[in-house]
């Protein structure tokens, strides 16, 4: 199990959660792929989305339902700041993983969080667990309560 993982887990221990990693086979490349192979609909996919913010070296991580495309002028105004791509080396420097390996907790620096409202409608939702192979399984609720994220909506 890789490093970032192994973090990933002992932060979810360390929490009370009693969900385990779950490694997702090797041609699961997206949300949709990802979602059938643990048999949840791509909805339930909660993807991380890293923003640069307009102060230096400081990021947004948006977890959005894995359906939703989301709408970047609706975050604008609710932070009040102007969103700006981040690149590879920003993602791994500011959270510790790899893009598409994104958790929703561990990451190096302290991000402001944005949680898709829509995640909320599901029982059990999925997220990265620290590489693009790996994810765990949570209630909504448990999301908000892991990641101090504010909920919003963010769809188009």
């Amino acid at each position: 199990m890789n490093e970032k993982v192994k973090a990933v887990q002992q932060i979810l221990h360390d929490i009370g959660h009693s969900s385990n990693i779950v490694t997702l086979p090797e041609d699961a490349h997206t949300a949709k792929t990802a979602a059938a192979a643990i048999g949840c609909s791509v909805a339930q996919i909660a993807k991380s989305i890293i923003f640069k913010l307009e102060a230096p070296n400081t990021a947004l991580l948006v977890v959005a339902s894995g359906i939703n495309r989301i709408d970047e002028n609706k975050i604008e105004s609710i932070i009040g700041e102007k969103l700006a791509k981040a690149n590879a080396g920003f993602v791994k420097k500011q959270t510790g993983f790899v893009i598409g390996g994104v958790a929703p907790i561990g990451h190096s620096h302290p991000l402001k969080i944005l949680i898709d409202e829509d995640l909320l409608q599901y029982e059990t939702i999925w997220a990265a667990a620290g590489h693009p192979k790996t994810v765990f399984q949570m209630a909504p609720d448990e999301l908000i309560r892991m990641t101090d994220g504010k909920v919003v909506e963010l769809k188009e």
